[in-house]
């Protein structure tokens, strides 16, 4: 017989059953025309009509007074070999720090909202906010997807192809996990 399911200790947070989760990072322009890009795993594909993706983001925080501003962002998709940058940007607030600047961040342009995408990641989905939700200490914003790019060779119309790069799934702190091996369901 299985082991019966007993509470978490006192302190445990109660979304570490939900993760690991894949890692984005969101790209926004602020109010003083700086871009600022901001971690956060805290976010789910919600629906294809529109294609819209939700990213949970703290009220406090810079970004959600760059988003508040202009109501678009970026949805960068890191790849592995960037967890000590990823880590990086949330460590420090756009407030106080040009992150693009203090992390190298090289932007490119894009195609059909104003703040820039991180060039080096794997992947992009450019935004514009749909919907907002309270919740607690965060807004949950709802974006659509207006453009969605993939790196060439790295994308196959399953998803990302695993035996040639891999995203971050958070953990907690500075744990990060990578996809492991693949599991097809016997149907």
């Amino acid at each position: 017989m299985a082991a019966a399911f007993k509470p978490l200790p006192p302190g445990w947070r109660f979304y570490y059953l939900l993760h690991p989760s894949i890692t984005v990072v969101l790209g926004t322009l602020c109010p003083n025309g700086r871009p600022n890009f901001m971690p956060a795993s805290w976010n789910v594909p919600v629906s294809e009509e529109p294609p819209t993706v939700a990213v949970a983001v703290d009220r406090e925080s810079y970004t959600f007074e760059c988003l508040e501003h202009l109501g678009e962002a970026t949805i960068n998709v890191p790849s592995h070999d960037q967890v000590d940058k990823v880590y990086a940007l949330g460590t420090v607030s756009g407030r106080d720090v040009d992150k693009v600047k203090e992390f190298s961040i090289r932007l490119e342009e894009s195609e059909k909202i104003k703040p820039p995408r991180w060039a080096e990641t794997i992947g992009v989905i450019e935004g514009r906010v749909y919907q907002k939700v309270d919740v607690g200490e965060v807004r949950l914003y709802v974006f659509e997807a207006l453009g969605v790019y993939a790196r060439e060779g790295l994308y196959t119309k399953w998803g990302w192809d695993f035996r040639r790069t891999n995203v971050l799934l958070h953990g907690a702190g500075r744990t990060f996990f990578l996809v492991g091996r693949m599991l097809r369901a016997r149907v």
